[in-house]
């Protein structure tokens, strides 16, 4: 077991991805209230809190509510989600994502999972990834979003690592600047303009290969 170097992955957007489900469910609610909500509105709610992306979602419909109202939409939503969630398989895994947990038990690096998600156990383990996973960090076990470090931080002590031995695989800017914080190696999957402050960066896993992960073994030990 290589003990000098842990991974925490971000799950929506890294591994899987769940936000198309997520902007059904809110673009419903939207529909609901009587205003338009894009699939470019949606993309203000990445990596944000449920009840902070109600808070942007009734901004832009310019709609005020009551906090009673509001709970009573979070909880709708929330089943509405579920409902697309309880389908899912593990044809959703993200391309590359397989074949990088792979590579990461080949070299005996373990891997811990860092989201705001609180269904992220239930998603890990409809897509069948639940076991491979050393520990879980998600929306129930923090009190702060990202990019508070916070989430990270518990991960590396799931990892029994330093700060600083540990690599983040992230898709939104809230989490590179949460795993930058932490003093992590932050890795970017997606646009790379919008993740110019991480580390390294790749449009999908499919680009990471066994050799870059060797090479920051060396580079963190």
């Amino acid at each position: 077991m290589n003990n000098k170097i842990g991974v925490i992955f971000d799950l929506d957007g890294v591994i899987v991805d769940t936000a198309k489900y997520h902007f059904l469910a809110w673009k419903n609610l939207a529909d609901a209230l009587g205003f338009e909500f894009t699939k470019k509105h949606n993309e203000l709610l990445k990596g944000v809190s449920r009840v902070r992306s109600l808070d942007i979602l009734l901004s832009i419909g310019n709609v005020k509510l009551s906090e009673e109202k509001k709970q009573e939409f979070l909880v709708c939503k929330n089943k509405e989600y579920l409902e697309f969630i309880k389908k899912m398989n593990s044809s959703e895994i993200l391309p590359g994502a397989l074949e990088l947990l792979n590579t990461l038990d080949a070299l005996g690096i373990k891997y811990v999972l860092g989201s705001a998600s609180k269904n992220a156990p239930l998603i890990l383990k409809q897509v069948g990834l639940f076991n491979r996973f050393a520990g879980i960090v998600d929306g129930n076990s923090v009190s702060k979003a990202k990019p508070d470090p916070e989430v990270f931080l518990i991960g590396a002590e799931k990892l029994n690592l330093q700060p600083e031995q540990c690599i983040v695989f992230e898709d939104a800017i809230a989490g590179i600047e949460a795993a930058n914080t932490a003093n992590m190696i932050s890795i970017g999957v997606g646009d790379k303009e919008t993740l110019e402050k991480a580390d390294f960066h790749f449009e999908s896993l499919t680009e990471v290969t066994a050799n870059f992960i060797k090479e920051l073994v060396k580079r963190v030990s």
